[in-house]
Formats: C-alpha cells, structure tokens, sequence
C-alpha cells in the first residue's frame, strides 16, 4: 500500500504528513473511519473537489478502506507552529468557541466532539490540529455554502450554518496556534459523548 499511494503524497506528503500547500490537509494519524468516509464523499460527490473526484471515481470500497488505514497508521511529527497573523482578540474569540461554544447561538464547543484535545475519537472523528487555518476555514465555509456534506443528519453542516466569517476566521486562527500535544492519537471509541446525532459517527 505504501507504494500504491505514492500518487496521494504528491498533494498530501509523504506518510500523509501534509505539505506547504495550505489547501490539502495532512492525512496522516486520522481515524481509518473518518479517511474512509472522506473517500467515499468524493467517490460519490458529496465532496466536490474535481480532482479528487477524478481519481476516486473507479476506486472499489475495500480498496479506499485499505488506503484510509494506511494513513491512519501514519504518525509523523505535527508541523511546527507559524506566528499567529490575526490580533489576541481573535485568538481569545476562537478559543471561547473551541472550548465553550456559545449556547446562545446554538454552537456547542469544538471540544465537544473533537475531544478535550482536539485529537479526535475512534471511528470517524478526526483531529483538528496540523491543519492551517486557510484550511480550516475552507472547510467549515464548505460546509456552511453546502459544498461539503455527509451522511444525514450532517451535524457539521448543522453547527457551521450558524458560524458567521468573523467566527470561523477566529477558530481557525486560534485551531492552528496550539502546539502539539503529548499524544496525538484520537481518543478510542465511546471515550465521551456526542452532544448529538452525528450521520459519520452516530452515538
């Protein structure tokens, strides 16, 4: 597999590690479910990157199954922390949404789901450090416009539709600041609760 998926680090890195390209994520270390899950969005459109939608296309499940646990299995290093390019009033917002939420607005807290160290959970959780915050934002802006969806009910499609621009530049900003935690593997299986039904990753 390791050499099947050379074609994947052209864009991902090697091991899945990422890359200096702000707009693909690292794979590496993610739960084996949520890789699959992603794979399976852009063989069937509910993920729309053409690309990726190009190479999917044929691919057969079991054969996206293996490619999902190859990168899980991968841990290379987190990339080192860049200067944060946004004010501490920023910062100070995104952390107040990533580890409170705003009840308020109905936004429960990133940590909620992603794990009080935002490493994810076993199946389909994925960890939200080692991505940059251009990315971070694509994606929550993907799922907010529709553009990125899963499996009903699409709890990020939900939470996001109530972040507005200033939010989502905040938690990306203040996501990509923190630095590596001891352990960055997710957290096993019904280590917590979900706040809510979630179609990748039901409780």
């Amino acid at each position: 597999m390791e050499a099947r998926v050379q074609a994947c680090t052209i864009c991902h890195g090697d091991e899945g590690k990422g890359t200096n390209d702000v707009y693909f994520p690292r794979l590496a270390g993610k739960p084996a479910g949520y890789l699959y899950n992603q794979l399976l969005a852009f063989r069937t459109g509910r993920r729309h990157y053409p690309p990726m939608n190009y190479l999917l296309e044929f691919l057969p499940e079991p054969y996206l199954k293996a490619m999902a646990e190859y990168f899980a299995e991968q841990h290379p290093p987190l990339p080192a922390i860049a200067p944060p390019e946004v004010s501490q009033e920023v910062l100070a917002h995104g952390q107040g949404l990533v580890t409170h939420g705003d009840a308020a607005r109905s936004i429960p807290a990133c940590a909620s789901c992603h794990g009080a160290s935002l490493t994810g959970m076993e199946p389909a959780i994925p960890g939200l450090l080692g991505l940059r915050p251009a990315y971070v934002s694509a994606q929550l802006g993907a799922w907010r416009y529709g553009t990125r969806t899963a499996k009903a009910p699409d709890c990020m499609q939900v939470v996001a539709g109530h972040l507005t621009e200033d939010d989502v530049k905040a938690v990306a900003a203040w996501l990509s600041s923190l630095p590596a935690p001891a352990n960055a593997s997710p957290a096993s299986k019904g280590t917590y609760t979900l706040p809510f039904d979630c179609g990748s990753q039901p409780n």
